[in-house]
């Protein structure tokens, strides 16, 4: 296949309780974009906020125009990964961004992911907070170990072939994507590391960028006890079926 960048890039941004945050990623997103002369739409996917993130979310379709900001909305909290394939199915860009609406990850990157894209003409490219110049800011030591123990025994057991599996930065060529969506069953958090198993399985090349990962200015952190039991759950799950 010859070496083809973005058209048109799709963001899907999944949010619950980001009303603070969102006018301002989407500010974010919009600048960068514009300043790289990259075609873009924005599809948030809202899991029925009780903030009125919906109601943010409305006026800054009216704002930057429905065709570059896409409300989406479901009805309760289904899940990350369905998240994505509702997205999906409204998404007209050949390349797909996926990211956190929590200003943990900074749009500045997105340029680089689609630089690197180019370069290799990679099926998906990675941010990475384990190489390079990456990191993670504002993490107590506790959420630093955690996730490095559970990249760390990650790789270990699965052998992915990319530094960073619990990562939810990523560029991702549209029809790739789909297609890991239609293997992947893990929900929540183990999402994002079964993606880049089976990506690995089926022959997707990955690149990788360093990124610098911010801890959530507002609002609430959604990992918790449960989910850290779900993680591992999960994890056993895909080595013994991978």
């Amino acid at each position: 296949m010859a070496a083809r960048g973005p058209e048109r890039v799709s963001v899907l941004l999944p949010t619950y309780n980001e009303r603070d945050n969102l006018p301002l990623v989407v500010w974010l997103l919009a600048r960068t974009f514009s300043d790289s002369g990259i075609d873009f739409e924005i599809i948030i996917i809202d899991d029925g906020s009780p903030d009125g993130t919906q109601e943010i979310a409305q006026q800054l379709e009216k704002i930057y125009g429905a065709d570059k900001i896409l409300l989406r909305p479901r009805a309760r909290k289904l899940g990350l990964g369905t998240a994505y394939i509702h997205g999906m199915k409204y998404a007209t860009g050949n390349f797909i961004v996926i990211m956190d609406a929590d200003l943990s990850h900074h749009p500045k990157f997105i340029p680089e992911f689609i630089r690197k894209q180019k370069e290799g003409n990679f099926d998906i490219v990675s941010g990475t907070r384990y190489k390079g110049n990456g990191g993670v800011y504002g993490w107590d030591l506790k959420r630093k170990l955690i996730s490095r123990g559970a990249n760390f025994l990650t790789q270990v057991l699965l052998r992915p072939g990319a530094s960073d599996l619990t990562g939810s930065f990523r560029l991702y060529r549209k029809e790739v994507l789909q297609k890991l969506m239609e293997k992947c069953v893990s929900k929540g958090y183990v999402f994002q590391m079964e993606m880049i198993v089976r990506a690995r399985q089926l022959g997707y090349t990955i690149g990788e960028v360093p990124i610098s990962f911010v801890d959530r200015v507002y609002g609430e952190s959604k990992l918790g006890g449960n989910e850290i039991v779900s993680f591992l759950k999960g994890l056993l799950t895909l080595f013994a079926t991978t």
